[in-house]
């Protein structure tokens, strides 16, 4: 529920804006204040688990997200819906950390692969069918369903956690790391929206500036002192382990890639072939559905080779996929455009599972909480950045492309001139009106044809970012008999 909300509301932001009679720059906050309310509340997922038990801030958080969710589908102005957004994040952004650290705590070493791997099937399917159900609920049911079904499934996955998810009694978290909570919630939250807004207001404007320098500021004071604290929020002292420091290098990497085809192929499908949501989202069902089949595979195969195999096949695989994504182009065939994205979506399956397995299976039992919170912050701020930096290639791209064809569409260009003197004929205008109207819809054609070319563009560097995967991906190892504990069967 939690990842899928972060897609799912995208579709329905038209509707909001007309319901509430809002601009877009506002409406834009249901969205935005979301994801930094997730970013700002998981390095505290961690130390809560410790302090209460992880069992118990998972049913929090779900009662937490619901009750957010409910708040939602009542919201009566776009002011009511931000706030409402704002308690749903907090409770959704511990859910995910924290039921890594139950999968880690509860699974049996040797079976720690195929527990990921079910765990992981959400990870990935979740961003790809948001906005296919998104679009479904606010077509032919109402906009506010879209946080209404979310009511029956956290009451119904409350009630599941209290009679079957093993009980986990505190670890002793010790006091609160204050420090530590103020100085990563405001560089985060500043991070997080400096990369969000970087490509609106401008990267050079003095408000992205002054964000990205809080940020920095914020975040080397929060590392200064979770290295020099007794009982830090964060414990970071988890990258001395190899395999852990490599696995979360390679999250960066296929969170670029993973982004790259979520975000940017519905952006294509939508702008460039006219498609709407609901069909954009139907075109992208079968790699998520794909993808999330086989999370199990990959995760029954971990458990008998290990990541490193797994992990190379996978960011290869996934590489050569996304590269072939540079030659999508107008005429491009739809059956075409979803094999890609099939064939993507299993390599997406054998690149990120095993990187995030193994990056929890070498810590100890008594930091897994932390270790899966700084996972989840690692993932979050390398999905926004992602989308920040390949946005800004984008729009430069697009600029380049756009001025380069422009060159050529002169009256001067013997081809131009004879397609002027064609819409002349066709329409039966004077030249002057055809030359008119000849150059506008040339001008559209270029405008279109610059921004499918910055898109391949952008495929071509979202497949390097990919690739780079690769060369961690050879080290890392399995981490066998760690000791685990601390699920007491109820």
């Amino acid at each position: 529920m939690a990842i899928l909300d972060s897609s799912i509301v995208n579709v329905a932001i038209p509707t909001i804006m007309n319901i509430f009679n809002t601009d877009i720059s506002t409406v834009e906050w249901v969205v935005t204040i979301y994801m930094l309310a997730l970013g700002v509340v998981v390095p505290l997922s961690g130390w809560l688990g410790d302090r209460l038990g992880f069992k118990r801030l998972y049913i929090l958080s779900l009662l937490i997200f619901t009750f957010g969710s409910l708040l939602c589908s009542l919201s009566w102005n776009i002011d009511s819906l931000i706030a409402a957004r704002v308690i749903q994040a907090l409770g959704g952004g511990m859910i995910m950390p924290t039921t890594m650290a139950m999968v880690v705590r509860i699974v049996p070493p040797e079976m720690l692969g195929s527990g990921m791997g079910i765990f992981g099937i959400a990870l990935l399917v979740a961003p790809a069918i948001g906005p296919t159900l998104g679009g479904y609920l606010v077509e032919y049911v109402n906009w506010r369903w879209i946080f209404t079904i979310n009511l029956p499934i956290g009451v119904l996955g409350t009630l599941l956690s209290h009679f079957f998810i093993p009980d986990f009694p505190p670890a002793g978290a010790g006091r609160l790391d204050t420090g530590g909570v103020l100085t990563s919630a405001t560089g985060l939250f500043c991070l997080l929206l400096a990369l969000s807004k970087g490509n609106d207001w401008g990267w050079a404007s003095e408000s992205i500036v002054l964000l990205l320098y809080t940020s920095v500021v914020m975040l080397g004071l929060f590392v200064y002192l979770e290295l020099t604290q007794e009982n830090p929020l964060l414990d970071l002292r988890v990258f001395r382990y190899p395999t852990f420091a490599l696995a979360n290098f390679m999250v960066i990497v296929t969170t670029i890639g993973l982004f790259a085809g979520v975000f940017y192929l519905p952006l294509f499908l939508q702008t460039a072939r006219g498609l709407g949501a609901m069909e954009t989202g139907l075109l992208m069902m079968p790699g998520a559905l794909v993808s999330g089949a086989a999370m199990p595979l990959v995760g029954f195969l971990y458990d008998r080779v290990g990541p490193k195999v797994l992990s190379v096949s996978g960011l290869l695989f996934l590489s050569l996929m996304t590269y072939l994504l540079h030659h999508l182009n107008l005429d491009t065939p739809t059956t075409t455009i979803v094999t890609w994205m099939v064939l993507r979506g299993l390599g997406m399956s054998f690149a990120n599972m095993p990187a995030q397995t193994a990056a929890l299976a070498v810590i100890p039992t008594e930091l897994v909480g932390r270790a899966s919170a700084i996972t989840n912050i690692i993932g979050r701020v390398s999905g926004s950045f992602g989308i920040a930096v390949l946005t800004s290639i984008l729009n430069r791209r697009e600029v380049m492309h756009a001025t380069h064809m422009a060159g050529n569409i002169t009256a001067a260009n013997p081809s131009v001139a004879q397609f002027l003197q064609q819409v002349g004929l066709h329409l039966g205008v004077d030249p002057a009106r055809a030359r008119e109207l000849g150059l506008l819809y040339l001008q559209r054609v270029v405008s279109l044809e610059a921004f499918v070319r910055g898109i391949d563009d952008i495929f071509i560097v979202a497949a390097c970012f990919t690739l780079a995967g690769v060369v961690p991906a050879l080290f890392l190892r399995k981490g066998e008999g760690r000791r685990r504990g601390g699920a007491v069967l109820e």
